[in-house]
Protein backbone atom coordinates (compact mmCIF):
# COMPACT_ATOMS: atom_id res chain seq x y z
CA UNK A 1 0.00 0.00 0.00
CA UNK A 2 1.25 3.61 -0.72
CA UNK A 3 0.18 7.12 -0.43
CA UNK A 4 -0.18 8.67 -3.40
CA UNK A 5 -0.14 12.20 -2.85
CA UNK A 6 0.15 15.16 0.01
CA UNK A 7 2.45 15.33 2.90
CA UNK A 8 3.17 11.61 2.84
CA UNK A 9 3.34 11.03 -0.70
CA UNK A 10 5.17 7.71 -2.06
CA UNK A 11 5.78 6.30 1.28
CA UNK A 12 4.79 2.99 1.76
CA UNK A 13 2.61 0.92 4.78
CA UNK A 14 3.15 -2.79 5.12
CA UNK A 15 -0.24 -4.24 6.26
CA UNK A 16 0.00 -7.72 8.21
CA UNK A 17 -1.15 -10.67 6.09
CA UNK A 18 -3.53 -11.99 8.13
CA UNK A 19 -5.89 -8.88 8.24
CA UNK A 20 -9.23 -9.63 6.87
CA UNK A 21 -9.22 -6.99 4.19
CA UNK A 22 -9.81 -6.08 0.35
CA UNK A 23 -7.99 -2.76 0.26
CA UNK A 24 -8.89 -0.40 -2.27
CA UNK A 25 -6.27 -0.42 -5.24
CA UNK A 26 -4.15 1.96 -5.84
CA UNK A 27 -5.26 2.71 -9.46
CA UNK A 28 -9.15 3.02 -8.15
CA UNK A 29 -7.75 5.16 -4.82
CA UNK A 30 -6.09 7.19 -7.58
CA UNK A 31 -8.97 7.95 -9.91
CA UNK A 32 -11.40 8.79 -6.95
CA UNK A 33 -9.15 11.20 -5.18
CA UNK A 34 -8.50 13.11 -8.64
CA UNK A 35 -12.52 13.00 -8.14
CA UNK A 36 -12.71 14.65 -5.26
CA UNK A 37 -9.63 17.21 -6.21
CA UNK A 38 -12.25 18.80 -8.42
CA UNK A 39 -14.68 19.20 -5.06
CA UNK A 40 -12.93 19.92 -2.32
CA UNK A 41 -9.67 21.34 -0.37
CA UNK A 42 -8.65 19.15 1.74
CA UNK A 43 -7.60 20.76 4.62
CA UNK A 44 -9.39 20.52 7.68
CA UNK A 45 -12.35 18.60 6.35
CA UNK A 46 -14.00 16.08 8.99
CA UNK A 47 -13.67 12.67 7.49
CA UNK A 48 -15.61 9.01 8.47
CA UNK A 49 -13.63 6.24 7.00
CA UNK A 50 -16.57 3.27 7.23
CA UNK A 51 -15.45 -0.64 7.27
CA UNK A 52 -12.13 1.21 7.40
CA UNK A 53 -9.34 -2.05 6.65
CA UNK A 54 -6.19 -1.02 6.70
CA UNK A 55 -6.67 2.21 6.90
CA UNK A 56 -5.49 2.93 3.39
CA UNK A 57 -8.59 5.90 2.62
CA UNK A 58 -7.93 7.29 6.13
CA UNK A 59 -4.11 7.53 5.53
CA UNK A 60 -4.33 9.29 1.71
CA UNK A 61 -7.09 12.06 3.31
CA UNK A 62 -4.73 12.48 6.39
CA UNK A 63 -1.59 13.05 3.74
CA UNK A 64 -3.52 15.67 2.10
CA UNK A 65 -4.43 17.73 5.32
CA UNK A 66 -8.00 16.44 6.03
CA UNK A 67 -8.69 16.18 9.99
CA UNK A 68 -10.12 15.10 12.12
CA UNK A 69 -10.55 11.78 10.73
CA UNK A 70 -12.49 8.96 12.55
CA UNK A 71 -12.08 5.18 10.97
CA UNK A 72 -14.32 2.58 12.25
CA UNK A 73 -13.91 -1.26 11.43
CA UNK A 74 -15.01 -3.86 13.83
CA UNK A 75 -11.87 -6.26 13.13
CA UNK A 76 -9.52 -5.78 16.44
CA UNK A 77 -6.20 -6.51 14.33
CA UNK A 78 -7.24 -3.74 11.74
CA UNK A 79 -8.28 -1.12 14.59
CA UNK A 80 -5.09 -1.44 16.62
CA UNK A 81 -3.01 -1.43 12.63
CA UNK A 82 -4.32 1.92 11.95
CA UNK A 83 -3.85 3.22 15.71
CA UNK A 84 -0.36 2.25 14.81
CA UNK A 85 -0.06 3.65 12.01
CA UNK A 86 -1.69 7.23 12.78
CA UNK A 87 0.82 7.35 15.82
CA UNK A 88 3.63 6.84 13.92
CA UNK A 89 2.96 8.58 10.77
CA UNK A 90 1.37 11.66 13.65
CA UNK A 91 -1.68 11.52 11.73
CA UNK A 92 -5.02 12.94 13.70
CA UNK A 93 -7.23 9.86 12.78
CA UNK A 94 -9.26 7.95 15.92
CA UNK A 95 -9.64 4.48 15.29
CA UNK A 96 -12.91 2.83 16.72
CA UNK A 97 -13.92 -0.83 17.04
CA UNK A 98 -17.54 -1.03 16.25
CA UNK A 99 -20.12 -2.54 14.21
CA UNK A 100 -20.71 0.13 11.68
CA UNK A 101 -24.75 0.11 11.97
CA UNK A 102 -24.61 0.74 15.67
CA UNK A 103 -21.76 3.46 15.27
CA UNK A 104 -23.99 4.70 12.72
CA UNK A 105 -27.32 4.44 14.52
CA UNK A 106 -25.29 6.44 17.81
CA UNK A 107 -23.30 8.78 15.60
CA UNK A 108 -24.48 12.71 16.42
CA UNK A 109 -21.46 14.08 14.16
CA UNK A 110 -21.40 15.97 11.02
CA UNK A 111 -18.77 14.98 8.31
CA UNK A 112 -17.65 16.73 5.24
CA UNK A 113 -17.12 13.61 3.65
CA UNK A 114 -18.41 10.11 4.52
CA UNK A 115 -16.53 6.62 2.87
CA UNK A 116 -18.07 3.24 3.09
CA UNK A 117 -16.33 -0.17 1.95
CA UNK A 118 -18.10 -2.82 2.64
CA UNK A 119 -17.51 -6.28 2.01
CA UNK A 120 -18.23 -7.01 -1.65
CA UNK A 121 -20.59 -9.78 -0.68
CA UNK A 122 -22.89 -7.71 1.37
CA UNK A 123 -26.92 -7.75 0.40
CA UNK A 124 -28.10 -4.99 -1.35
CA UNK A 125 -30.45 -4.66 1.85
CA UNK A 126 -27.00 -4.29 3.77
CA UNK A 127 -25.78 -1.67 1.48
CA UNK A 128 -28.83 0.18 1.51
CA UNK A 129 -28.68 0.76 5.84
CA UNK A 130 -25.36 2.43 5.05
CA UNK A 131 -27.17 4.91 3.15
CA UNK A 132 -30.22 5.35 5.35
CA UNK A 133 -28.70 5.55 8.67
CA UNK A 134 -26.20 7.86 7.33
CA UNK A 135 -29.29 10.35 5.82
CA UNK A 136 -31.63 9.82 8.53
CA UNK A 137 -29.46 10.74 11.34
CA UNK A 138 -28.20 13.54 9.36
CA UNK A 139 -24.68 12.82 9.09
CA UNK A 140 -23.21 14.38 6.22
CA UNK A 141 -22.86 18.29 6.37
CA UNK A 142 -25.27 19.85 4.04
CA UNK A 143 -22.60 20.50 1.45
CA UNK A 144 -21.19 16.80 2.60
CA UNK A 145 -20.39 13.86 0.02
CA UNK A 146 -20.88 10.39 0.66
CA UNK A 147 -19.24 7.94 -1.37
CA UNK A 148 -19.37 3.70 -0.91
CA UNK A 149 -17.16 1.34 -2.97
CA UNK A 150 -19.30 -1.47 -4.31
CA UNK A 151 -18.92 -4.06 -6.92
CA UNK A 152 -20.85 -4.20 -10.13
CA UNK A 153 -23.12 -6.61 -8.51
CA UNK A 154 -24.65 -4.25 -6.21
CA UNK A 155 -26.99 -1.57 -7.52
CA UNK A 156 -26.95 1.99 -5.60
CA UNK A 157 -28.41 4.40 -8.29
CA UNK A 158 -32.24 3.79 -7.05
CA UNK A 159 -31.71 5.74 -3.75
CA UNK A 160 -32.71 9.38 -3.81
CA UNK A 161 -29.51 11.41 -2.90
CA UNK A 162 -27.49 9.30 -5.44
CA UNK A 163 -25.62 11.53 -7.88
CA UNK A 164 -23.65 9.63 -9.90
CA UNK A 165 -21.39 6.54 -10.23
CA UNK A 166 -17.59 5.73 -11.71
CA UNK A 167 -16.29 2.03 -13.00
CA UNK A 168 -12.58 1.32 -12.10
CA UNK A 169 -12.00 -2.48 -12.89
CA UNK A 170 -14.35 -4.94 -11.30
CA UNK A 171 -15.20 -1.37 -8.34
CA UNK A 172 -17.56 1.04 -8.23
CA UNK A 173 -17.85 4.71 -6.33
CA UNK A 174 -21.10 5.87 -6.09
CA UNK A 175 -21.77 9.54 -4.86
CA UNK A 176 -24.55 10.78 -2.72
CA UNK A 177 -25.18 14.22 -1.80
CA UNK A 178 -28.02 16.17 -0.91
CA UNK A 179 -29.22 18.58 -3.79
CA UNK A 180 -27.44 21.57 -4.54
CA UNK A 181 -28.83 24.90 -7.02
CA UNK A 182 -27.03 24.19 -10.20
CA UNK A 183 -24.51 27.44 -11.29
CA UNK A 184 -22.94 27.91 -14.59
CA UNK A 185 -19.24 27.22 -12.82
CA UNK A 186 -20.65 24.17 -10.78
CA UNK A 187 -19.74 21.07 -12.54
CA UNK A 188 -18.38 18.77 -10.26
CA UNK A 189 -18.99 16.06 -12.51
CA UNK A 190 -17.66 16.65 -15.86
CA UNK A 191 -17.26 13.99 -17.89
CA UNK A 192 -14.00 15.18 -19.37
CA UNK A 193 -12.12 14.82 -15.89
CA UNK A 194 -12.21 11.49 -16.13
CA UNK A 195 -9.95 10.14 -18.47
CA UNK A 196 -8.36 7.18 -16.46
CA UNK A 197 -12.26 5.37 -16.07
CA UNK A 198 -12.10 2.00 -17.02
CA UNK A 199 -15.08 0.42 -19.06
Amino acid sequence: MRIISGKYKGRRIITPKNLPVRPTTDLSKEALFNILNHQFSFRELKILDLFAGTGNISYEFSSRGAEPITAVDTDFGCVNFIKKTAQQFEMDITAIKSDVYKFLERSKIKYDIIFADPPYNFSQEQFDKIYQLIFENELLEDDGLLIIEHSTQTKMEHLEYFNNSRKYGGSIFSFFEYEQEETDDDDDFDDDDYDNEEE
